[in-house]
């Protein structure tokens, strides 16, 4: 019997010490970042794809830039995107460009706690190094703000960050994890996909997600349940999506549909952000969208 309790303990301590280090929050890789050279307008690009405005931006997207609080409610509690400005104490003005890459890359802290998924950054994972460093250094360059972060509204056991390594080791994601991989696609789809599963972040709203709030990706883009209980989030793949190219182009500018409907709600922002982007953007969403696997 002693012999089997020993045993028995050893193999709990070992399945916890595997399991410990399995959940350690990861880290960015200098060496992926050195000798990088920011480039402020590629920064700017980053920033307005990315929508970084549009969820930290105070009173729910319409108030100042980058002073956070908007609310994001969901099935394990209610997460408020955090002041990212340059301000030191209230913002990130002290992170570095790795800080910030271990954030979007990872979902790691500068204090080395996981970050919730609320933060998009199993998407944010498929971005190039080097937006992440142009990115950084724009941000800098915005006015900050002193308005502290809120807490986010989670409770047990959903409060305990080191579970997110388990979550993380199940749906997590790295550079060149990319959904759509048609050998086909053109230099357009190829930025379509980029600004669609990266920067844009699409899949994080208009894909189904599971019990565990991981992304159904063999439904990619065929729309979810809204997270705060009102309404659903629209199919945009070619199952339902039957719009042409420059009808996707044309409401990503305007934010008029082809039936003569206005964007609404959060949408709007996303339309904000692709209005001030290029043309040629636009059309490469446009594009990637009918190279994805239609969802009936």
């Amino acid at each position: 019997m002693l012999k089997l309790a020993t045993y028995s303990v050893g193999t709990v301590i070992l399945g916890v010490s595997v399991a410990w280090v399995l959940t350690e929050p990861r880290h960015a890789d200098l060496e992926d970042i050195a000798g990088l050279t920011p480039d402020l307008a590629r920064g700017e690009f980053v920033y307005t794809a990315g929508g970084c405005a549009s969820c930290h931006a105070g009173d729910d997207g319409n108030g100042e830039a980058l002073t956070g609080g908007m609310a994001f409610e969901s099935a394990f509690g209610t997460f408020y995107a955090p002041n990212i400005s340059p301000d030191p104490d209230q913002g990130i003005g002290t992170w570095s460009a790795l800080n910030l890459a271990d954030a979007m890359l990872h979902g790691t802290s500068p204090e080395g706690e996981h970050l919730y998924p609320a933060f998009p950054y199993t998407s944010y994972a498929k971005m190039d190094p080097a937006d992440v460093v142009s990115l950084h250094a724009y941000l800098m360059t915005l006015p900050a703000s002193t308005v502290p972060s809120k807490a986010h509204d989670v409770g047990f056991p959903f409060n305990i960050r080191r579970s997110l390594g388990g979550w993380k080791l199940l749906f997590g994601t790295s550079a060149g994890d990319w959904i759509v991989n048609d050998p086909n696609m053109t230099e357009q789809d190829l930025q379509g996909r980029y600004l669609v599963e990266a920067l844009a972040h699409c899949g994080e709203c208009h894909t189904p997600r599971n019990a565990l709030g991981g992304m159904d990706t063999a439904k990619w883009l065929g729309g979810a349940p809204n997270p705060s209980g009102n309404g659903t989030i629209p199919n945009i793949t070619p199952g339902t999506l039957t719009w042409s190219e420059e009808d996707i182009a044309y409401y990503l500018e305007s934010g008029f549909t082809p039936e003569y409907d206005s964007v609404g709600g959060h949408m709007a922002h996303v339309v904000d952000n692709f209005a001030a982007l290029d043309a040629s953007d636009r059309a490469a969403v446009a594009s990637y969208l009918k190279r994805v696997a239609p969802v009936e």
